[in-house]
């Protein structure tokens, strides 16, 4: 027996191995775009994101050089301290710190045997020294990629230091309205939520009564009209846009909300009626029964036995209905433009026509991610038990 045991999981290994590769593959780099969006612009533009693992710059040349003499924090000699900001910020630079290494101490070389270190390795002991002075209070971490993405800031420094210095350029106020900012994410998050919520909203509750109807109530046409159904899901949306654009322009909709949620719902009904249908269609069809001889409407079925019943369809349409509107960018462009920004339009403006701004890339995608990732993993019991809807009968 258990040389079986031990074999099936021998069998099972290269799965296992190769499952773990995917994962390693998807999430590797995704995390280190996580890490970089958090990174100051400065660490970005010279040193990559598993850096943040590393030793600060400096450290080990100061270990080989300075530590044996001046302790790790620097204080073991009184008289030169190298944690004291005062004495520090006279050797910030490898120019002023060179000529005090190759200087002679009580008639010994400063060095003792070690040789004066060239002008990039200064360099760098004098970027530990700021740092162990308290001079350098850059961290490894920082908010001010989110601020300055949310706020749309488009300055040389961050929205934090110029806000702090008093500077208020770009037409910033330096408070809450930044938010709302037409060139930030802050302005684009709320015109995605705009869009998405009606535009997942009107499909599921449209379906659900015609997945009802196509399920539960006996008319002419109904297999006829529901083969139609599932056939305009392979027309592709591209072909459309100029049709609808032209429509939607004589009738004033054009570069408005209601355009485009419009355009979504149309899309995103054949679909989500198949989806329903195929779920309902699956219930027990004693359930229904029993209830019209009861003398149940069809009103009260659906509403007290359809839908608390089709909770996980519900659950899985919202979900993709979400996210295939939440990540569009095609329709947006087309239907909103830059009157109305949503966060896939945005992300692009983040970089400007000269090229700066581009460190903000990371912490606006994360932006755009954080709200699809909690809607999903709020729904996701309910995900595989929607996808699986009306497979299995019986």
């Amino acid at each position: 027996m258990k040389k079986n045991a031990v074999s099936k999981r021998l069998s099972n290994l290269p799965v296992h191995v190769i499952l773990i590769l995917l994962c390693a593959i998807w999430l590797i780099p995704t995390i280190g775009l996580l890490i970089t969006s958090f990174r100051p612009v400065q660490d970005i533009n010279t040193t990559g994101w598993w850096t943040i693992f590393a030793k600060p710059q400096g450290y080990e040349e100061y270990q080989t050089y300075c530590a044996s003499c001046h302790g790790e924090d620097g204080s073991l000699i009184s008289s030169a301290d190298l944690s004291d900001a005062d004495l520090v910020q006279d050797y910030r630079r490898s120019i002023t710190l060179t000529p005090s290494l190759s200087r002679e101490i009580d008639g010994e070389p400063h060095m003792g045997d070690l040789p004066v270190p060239d002008e990039d390795t200064t360099a760098s002991i004098a970027a530990y020294m700021r740092k162990l002075s308290g001079i350098d209070t850059t961290t490894k971490f920082t908010l001010d990629n989110y601020i300055d993405a949310l706020t749309g800031y488009r300055g040389n420094k961050t929205y934090r230091a110029d806000c702090a210095s008093g500077t208020q350029s770009l037409d910033l106020h330096c408070d809450i309205r930044d938010l709302a900012n037409p060139r930030g994410m802050g302005r684009a998050f709320l015109n995605s939520l705009a869009v998405t919520i009606p535009s997942t909203i009107f499909p599921i509750l449209i379906s659900s009564f015609a997945a009802y109807a196509f399920s539960w109530m006996d008319f002419k046409g109904r297999q006829w009209l529901f083969a139609l159904l599932v056939g305009l899901q392979v027309v592709p949306l591209q072909m459309t846009l100029i049709p609808v654009s032209r429509l939607f322009a004589q009738l004033g909709l054009n570069g408005t909300f209601q355009g485009i949620w419009l355009f979504h719902t149309g899309f995103g009904l054949p679909y989500a009626i198949y989806m329903m249908r195929n779920f309902l269609g699956s219930l027990p069809r004693e359930l229904f029964e029993s209830a019209y001889l009861d003398g149940a409407s069809h009103w009260t079925a659906f509403t007290k036995l359809a839908i608390p019943l089709s909770v996980p369809a519900l659950a899985s349409l919202a979900i993709f209905q979400f996210l295939w509107v939440w990540n569009d960018l095609l329709v947006a462009l087309v239907f909103l433009g830059g009157e109305h920004p949503v966060l896939t339009y945005q992300i692009g403006n983040m970089v400007t026509s000269l090229g700066s701004g581009w460190h903000l890339l990371t912490a606006a995608a994360f932006i755009s991610m954080i709200l699809p990732m909690i809607i999903f993993f709020a729904l996701q019991k309910y995900f595989v038990r929607g996808l699986l809807a009306g497979s299995v009968k019986g």
